[in-house]
């Protein structure tokens, strides 16, 4: 991930929904201007979610998702369907593509009920307008409709991709909707001043990606160099004598949550301390749901399941942080109690969450904010408890008081 590139957990997703052969692919093929996902007459092209970033002005780099078709049919169908379903979860702007010929149909308005259940801002496209007999052409008052949108009215355009009539509309039309989630809370810069130095402690071990900072380090960075700070990056060998070596006291000391207890002994108390993981719960605006989750901790009992969740996919290591690192950490701080645990990865996230006594989730960084609030809405939903790597440990290792104390 180059640091010039908005990473996917901050653009605006934009997704596709609607019936087999209604023209989902064909219209966003014309949004995106390239030939990305397949075009047949034979339903059920599209079987999986087919994505693309790119920048949508003015709106800003966005996510564009094509979904498979709404009536699929067999028991594969019916994966299909629920893989749909699926993406609603962290779509923050959602298109219905309807085929104009035959009008909305059933499972086009449960689609739109699921989609205003969650209160996602959406719009209704009547695909192949070239196929209407007498077609009425008129001209799309695009800021009309934003208008009636943002009053919570049902809006609907008729395009056709074989002639790009009202193409152009559509993307201004999206491009001028406001997402259902915009991040509000930077991660750090809004806690520090301009000149302020921040230190980021950063191991650089076996699992460390070689040549490179993770995804997390990199935004951090970036967001301090915005607020016009100054970021030194070192390990936590090195910490110690790059505290003493400082001219002045840094304005916060963020720690990869790994090595969370080492650095909260070596970093004297009047100085800030807090890490990337509490950082993004607070950037993506569950930090006081997932401190509260984290009480769980304590009460966890003998034959209890955790389910930890990583938003990303990658190998797992030996010594890695969700598999086996946390689950040491949590035997430990209850005693030794028989804890069960379970993990998922990506965006697999159970909808039913009842046999876990608590859920874990990373910091989330691949993840949009509509994602991340979407599970922890279903934990609450449920009663189950729900946390983030960084707010588990700082909790077990006695610092979670102090991590917070300056968010």
């Amino acid at each position: 991930m180059s640091m010039n590139e908005t990473p996917s957990g901050d653009r605006v997703h934009i997704s596709l929904f609607g019936k087999r052969n209604a023209g989902k692919s064909s219209v966003m093929n014309a949004l995106i201007g390239q030939k990305l996902s397949i075009v047949s007459d034979v339903k059920g092209t599209t079987t999986d979610p087919v994505r693309k970033s790119m920048e949508l002005l003015p709106m800003g780099p966005v996510v564009f998702t094509d979904t498979p078709g709404l009536d699929d049919e067999g028991q594969l169908g019916a994966f299909r369907v629920e893989k749909s379903y699926e993406v609603l979860d962290k779509t923050d702007i959602a298109v219905v593509v309807v085929d104009a010929v035959l009008g909305i149909e059933n499972e086009d308005t449960r689609m739109i009920q699921r989609i205003r259940e969650k209160q996602i801002p959406y719009v209704v496209v009547y695909n192949k307008h070239d196929l209407i007999e007498n077609p009425t052409i008129e001209k799309v008052d695009v800021k009309n409709l934003l208008t009636k949108q943002q009053a919570g009215e049902e809006i609907s355009i008729w395009v056709s991709t074989i002639d790009h009539y009202h193409i152009n509309e559509l993307k201004e039309l999206l491009a001028g909707m406001q997402p259902a989630t915009t991040p509000e809370i930077p991660i750090i810069s809004d806690l520090v001043q301009t000149n302020d130095l921040v230190v980021l402690v950063v191991p650089i071990d076996k699992a460390a990606p070689k040549g490179r900072l993770i995804l997390p380090q990199q935004q951090t960075i970036r967001d301090l160099l915005d607020a016009g700070a100054t970021a030194v990056v070192t390990r936590e060998t090195e910490l110690e004598q790059l505290i003493r070596n400082l001219g002045k006291s840094p304005a916060f000391v963020i720690t990869d949550s790994q090595v969370f207890e080492t650095v909260a002994k070596l970093v004297p108390d009047d100085i800030p301390l807090t890490s990337f993981s509490i950082l993004f719960a607070r950037h993506k605006g569950v930090l006081p749901a997932a401190a509260q989750g984290a009480d769980m901790l304590a009460q966890l009992q003998d034959r209890d399941t955790v389910l930890i969740a990583e938003g990303c996919t990658h190998h797992r290591q030996c010594g890695d942080i969700g598999t086996e690192k946390l689950p040491n950490w949590i035997r430990q701080y209850t005693g030794g109690k028989e804890i069960y645990f379970e993990f998922c990865s990506g965006t697999e996230f159970p909808k039913d969450l009842s046999a876990y006594r608590l859920v874990i989730q990373c910091g989330g960084c691949m993840l949009n904010e509509q994602e991340v609030k979407s599970r922890y809405r279903l934990a609450k939903q449920q009663g189950v408890p729900m946390t983030n790597y960084g707010i588990a440990i700082a909790k077990m290792k006695g610092i979670l008081s102090r991590s917070m104390e300056k968010l």
